[in-house]
């Protein structure tokens, strides 16, 4: 009953009361955010300043983007700390998601710090984040730079630094940043694991070998300098250790590749595959293979796969029509590239393929549905019939598709064949709405009745013949 009890205090003015009762419950609910903004309220009214801080402080704890705890912080330091009020404030619009007000309130609040470096430091590192999020790259680096002139400076400084420079371009800089940091006694797996990446792409795999204490990351420094009997030796060895990550098949096909074992390459790309389906490296990798075995189908039809996943679209689809020149009776392939173009928008050009996977592969449900959905929009109600027919032979239970043959008949003036569709759908449909529209249409067209559409044809069919004897 404690805070009911506080409750009533408060509203009663009792401010000391109060206090003292959420205090009570506070003992049984620590993490009570809304217990603790009420504490902070009534410590402000009391004019316990110190009390209402420690609170708004372990909601913060509690809650890092509780905008009510940075306004009330704000209060308290407006007078008596400029430094904490200006980080109040700053961070309240970080939560607020208004990152230039928030880079000038660290600013100031850098201004007064008093040349302290336990202040500076932090705030100057979350500074340059700022930056960076709002793409200043320049400034980002600025401010790392500088949180980098202070022996307290976090390992994470030079991560970030290095990344950005890689990020703009600057490799060399990024390389020279890392290498600080470990001549600084940052000695840490992930410092050097990112410099040794900075090698690899710095084309010196030498320095990779000295660096980096990952077996993997040791055994692709090795392939790229041509160590292949080291390389295998390694890979034997670490084999089982590292059966269950993707990186040592990738590995393992490079070995092969380079060693120019190509069935053994492929094997391991499978492996590779296996774990990271759909992965660029996959296609490239065979893609590579096949162009070493002169296979130009299959080495072409994965540099269009590698393409497509890396969507890039326009050169997928060039490279899918120079793989259906070398083979154009893929089934797979033809799908691939025919709703590749109608996704493009090349929606005539995508027909002529679906028109081919239907010669192909007869029971390509997918191309016989949008070729007839095609020719009936284009008025080629007998063409689309054609494809609804084939369709029905290979899915005889697609209702949808056999109701719409029935329409097609009768908008064709096929009555006969239109009735004969509509009793086929009836024996084997199960009842409902659709069930009852198709029965209405047998039954008109038994009755010999005319359908209001079927009416207006007739009409116009006349008033066409009287204009032609004329």
């Amino acid at each position: 009953m404690s805070i009911e009890t506080a409750e009533q205090f408060e509203e009663n003015g009792q401010y000391e009361e109060a206090y003292a009762e959420y205090k009570k419950s506070y003992e049984h609910s620590p993490k009570d955010l809304s217990l603790l903004a009420q504490l902070g309220h009534i410590a402000m009214i009391l004019g316990k300043k110190d009390e209402a801080e420690q609170y708004y402080n372990i909601m913060l704890t509690l809650d890092a983007t509780n905008p009510t705890a940075y306004e009330q912080l704000m209060d308290i330091y407006m007078d008596t700390d400029k430094y904490k009020y200006y980080v109040s404030r700053a961070n309240y619009h970080v939560v607020q998601q208004q990152l230039e007000h928030a880079a000038n309130d660290y600013l100031k609040a850098i201004s007064h710090a008093g040349g302290e470096e336990s202040q500076i430091v932090p705030v100057r590192f979350v500074l340059a984040t700022i930056y960076e999020q709002l793409g200043n790259t320049t400034k980002a680096i600025d401010e790392y730079l500088k949180v980098l002139d202070y022996e307290s400076a976090e390992p994470e400084t030079y991560l970030r630094l290095a990344n950005l420079y890689d990020k703009d371009g600057v490799l060399g800089s990024a390389i020279e940043t890392l290498e600080r940091a470990l001549s600084a006694g940052h000695d840490f797996d992930e410092i050097r694991e990112t410099l040794a990446k900075f090698y690899f792409k710095d084309n010196t795999p030498q320095k990779v070998k000295e660096i980096s204490k990952n077996e993997l990351t040791l055994i692709k420094a090795m392939l790229a300098l041509q160590e292949l009997d080291e390389a295998k030796a390694k890979l034997e060895e670490v084999s089982e250790k590292y059966k269950d990550e993707p990186q040592l098949y990738a590995l393992k096909a490079e070995y092969y590749y380079t060693a120019k074992d190509y069935e053994k390459a492929l094997e391991a790309v499978n492996m590779y595959a296996q774990k990271m389906p759909n992965h660029p490296l996959v296609f490239q990798m065979r893609a590579l293979i096949y162009e070493a075995e002169n296979n130009d189908y299959m080495s072409t039809l994965n540099w269009a796969k590698y393409n497509l996943v890396r969507g890039n679209t326009d050169i997928a689809i060039n490279e899918f029509m120079n793989a259906y020149q070398y083979k154009n009776d893929d089934p797979e392939m033809i799908a691939t590239l025919a709703n590749l173009l109608e996704t493009t928008g090349e929606k005539h050009q995508a027909m002529e393929f679906y028109e081919r996977l239907v010669q192909v592969d007869p029971t390509s449900r997918a191309a016989m549905e949008k070729l007839a959905r095609y020719w009936e929009d284009n008025g080629d109600n007998r063409l689309a019939c054609e494809y609804l027919e084939k369709l029905l032979e290979v899915d005889p239970r697609n209702f949808a598709s056999m109701k719409k043959l029935g329409e097609l008949y009768q908008k064709s003036r096929d009555i006969a064949s239109a009735i004969a569709c509509y009793k086929k759908y009836l024996q084997t449909a199960p009842q409902g709405d659709e069930y009852s529209q198709v029965e209405a249409k047998l039954n008109k067209l038994e009755r010999n009745e005319t359908a209001p559409d079927e009416v207006s044809e007739s009409l116009l069919d006349k008033v066409v013949g009287f204009f032609l004897k004329k």
